[in-house]
């Protein structure tokens, strides 16, 4: 069976699996990216499990789908992803956005390493990816017309808010445990819609529009200033890191001095050894 029978079969199970058909441009897009890629160096982007997934440690399709659909993304939009991991999401997305305009951040050096290896090898290398704390984002290219979190958060943090369109979506896998993944809209502010109360014909049966009531008996747990505009899930995926807790970090001083040390020799930057420099005499 040749690769575009695979991958025939695997999109009519995925369909079956999601039990609904697939956007066009989300099944544009599983036709046109190989996940070979991407799949090597899966185990490497930083852990990112769920439930369900490939041994790797890498998010399953359903996942990404999920995930992508929930973004709706266009043609032309200006995307930050939060948790490059090994790239293949990054590379969906480019596929429907166009890859300038796709960037991606992870906290994870390797992770980084890994993304922009395997994107340059789907040919999708004009896709921007760093190494950044991913709770800062992006600044130098917002706004954003979509953020994508691949890291589960109770809220984005707010230099991602800050750095979305007015007319952006945001979207993360909200919860800690076993998530939901919500999609969260700036809300609507300035004028009012162009046909008011007083504009009705008092003769007509027509109304004006009224405002989608957002009242239920389960609160809107978005942030302030944000409305969720779709859910999906459930889904399991690792927590958002903070610096210093990607792999290959050691987090205890004593242990990571003492390595240094034993590396470095009296060339070591850290520690007790630099207590007899007379720092006057050196500024």
């Amino acid at each position: 069976m040749d690769e575009a029978s695979i991958r025939a079969d695997a999109i009519e199970g995925l369909e079956h699996q999601l039990d609904e058909p697939l956007d066009a441009s989300v099944l544009t897009a599983l036709q046109r990216v190989s996940r070979e890629p991407f799949v090597d160096d899966a185990s490497r982007s930083g852990g990112r499990g769920q439930t369900g997934d490939d041994a790797t440690g890498s998010l399953s399709t359903a996942t990404v789908v999920r995930l992508i659909t929930a973004l709706d993304v266009a043609e032309g939009d200006d995307v930050l992803v939060v948790g490059a991991g090994a790239g293949y999401s990054v590379a969906m997305i480019a596929e429907i956005a166009g890859a300038r305009h796709v960037h991606a951040v992870d906290i994870d050096r390797e992770a980084v390493w890994a993304a922009r290896s395997n994107l340059s090898t789907a040919g999708y290398d004009a896709v921007l990816v760093d190494r950044r704390d991913g709770v800062n984002g992006l600044p130098e290219y917002a706004p954003y017309d979509r953020i994508l979190l691949e890291a589960s958060v109770v809220e984005p943090p707010r230099a991602l808010r800050d750095q979305l369109a007015a007319t952006g979506r945001i979207v993360y896998p909200r919860g800690t445990t076993v998530q939901t993944i919500a999609a969260i809209e700036p809300d609507a502010v300035g004028e009012p819609d162009a046909q008011t109360a007083h504009d009705v014909d008092p003769g007509s049966d027509a109304a004006p529009e009224q405002p989608p009531d957002r009242s239920s008996t389960e609160a809107d747990t978005a942030p302030p200033g944000f409305s969720t505009v779709e859910t999906a899930g459930p889904v399991r995926i690792d927590p958002m890191l903070v610096d210093g807790e990607q792999g290959g970090v050691e987090r205890n001083r004593t242990r990571r001095e003492d390595a240094e040390w034993a590396q470095q020799g009296h060339f070591a930057p850290h520690g007790w050894e630099q207590e007899w420099i007379d720092w006057d005499d050196r500024i």
